[in-house]
């Protein structure tokens, strides 16, 4: 599907998941008194534009004040997955009723033949099935975007140096600081990740939002995550800022600024940025390679990153080595000539912050849009996991994919 067309199927579904909430709340009132069909009608449209009208003005003023806003745009997202989802079993119901009406007896007299009316039974049902994602979606800007979970995996390789036989890893990623509006959800995350006891910390890029003040307020509380070897971190591609018009502040200059303060703020919080660059972690004379990419992203993201410059300037003397990576299409972008990456953290898609999330089913729209998107993958001995994120953009919340904190185990096998 193309970016064009997009638009205009995306109108089209709109408009037909209006139509159908409409059909359906006014079957539920056909038997009820004209009067009353009537305020139903007016009530129903008059909140459906209230929604649209202030979920359109919320997304184009959404800098200002924008934890206010953030929930009108969830509202509207909610109502529009209510309504897609009543869309189908009312769409299947007409193409029943049509085709019960072109093979149904003709009256002797000719004409057409009784009208067929809708099921209340089946316009019920849709508006049932209409609330599930309505009330999730509700649900995950009141809670479920603070509500941290723990996964925990364990890895065997046999090229893991003995001394690193059970060191565990602990991943950050898509911390996105400017959607928060307190510090508490930080804090509270941050007395997870420290209660993990992990031997290490790293943190897969998306610090902020586009801004590098986002995180100032919380340089504090992201500052004590304790480890005993250093927090390493890398650049995700709202990092850079490239979803600002900059020529409204300043142009080029203000956005090397804006980049250049980032940096600044991830050596004050105490984690040391990894700019295509590589690091060398050694236990009892063995060691194992920590590399950082800068950003290098898929379709329709730009590609800063240079995985040559990082694997070079890796340890040749470690066996091991770990690529933070902050798009998981690198992984088969480029790291698959490198096969002596042994693991690839990655984090960029968010599980779409939506999504059934089961140990049998895992689904998310994101799924058709990237071929590794959330948790663990192998492919020969590498190993990529894609973090499902910490934070939240866009909709103020998380339904199925839950913000995470992943912690790895490496086993030598």
């Amino acid at each position: 599907m193309s970016r064009r067309t997009f638009p205009f199927l995306f109108l089209a579904l709109v408009v037909l998941g209006e139509w159908y909430g409409y059909q359906a709340f006014r079957t539920l009132v056909q038997h009820t008194a004209p009067g009353t069909r009537r305020l139903v009608s007016i009530l129903y449209w008059v909140v459906t534009v209230t929604v649209w009208g202030l979920g359109i003005w919320s997304m184009r003023n959404r800098h200002e004040h924008p934890s206010f806003k953030s929930y009108l745009g969830g509202v509207l997202l909610a109502v529009i997955a209510a309504k897609m989802t009543i869309v189908v079993p009312l769409l299947l119901e007409d193409v029943v009723r049509f085709s019960r009406w072109v093979f149904q007896a003709r009256p002797a007299g000719g004409g057409s033949g009784p009208a067929m009316p809708r099921s209340e039974f089946i316009s019920k049902a849709a508006l049932v099935l209409g609330a599930i994602p309505f009330v999730s979606l509700i649900w995950g800007m009141a809670k479920g975007g603070t509500d941290y979970t723990v996964k925990r995996i364990t890895l065997k390789f046999p090229n893991l140096p003995a001394s690193f036989d059970g060191f565990r890893v602990l991943q950050i990623s898509d911390l996105h600081t400017g959607s928060f509006h307190s510090k508490e959800p930080l804090q509270r995350a941050v007395q997870i990740i420290n209660q993990q006891n992990a031997d290490m910390v790293f943190m897969t890029g998306d610090l902020v939002n586009n801004y590098a003040t986002e995180v100032e307020e919380h340089i504090e509380t992201l500052a004590g995550i304790k480890s005993s070897l250093p927090i390493y971190s890398i650049l995700g591609n709202h990092d850079y800022s490239d979803y600002v018009d900059w020529t409204q502040e300043g142009g080029d200059p203000a956005k090397l600024a804006n980049l250049a303060r980032l940096k600044q703020n991830h050596a004050k919080i105490g984690w040391q940025l990894l700019l295509d660059e590589a690091r060398t972690v050694e236990r009892n004379g063995e060691k194992i390679a920590i590399l950082g990419v800068q950003n290098w992203g898929g379709v329709g993201f730009k590609k800063y990153g240079n995985l040559a410059k990082t694997y070079a300037a890796a340890d040749p003397a470690a066996p091991f080595k770990i690529l933070l990576s902050h798009d998981p299409s690198h992984w088969d972008g480029q790291v698959h000539n490198y096969p002596d990456i042994d693991l690839t953290l990655s984090g960029h898609t968010h599980g779409m912050q939506f999504g059934v999330n089961l140990s049998f089913l895992k689904w998310s729209p994101v799924q058709y849009v990237y071929k590794q998107w959330a948790g663990l993958y192998q492919r020969g001995r590498q190993y990529l996991y894609v973090n499902a994120g910490l934070g939240f953009i866009g909709y103020h919340g998380r339904v199925g994919f839950l913000p995470e904190i992943t912690v790895i185990e490496l086993r030598r096998a």
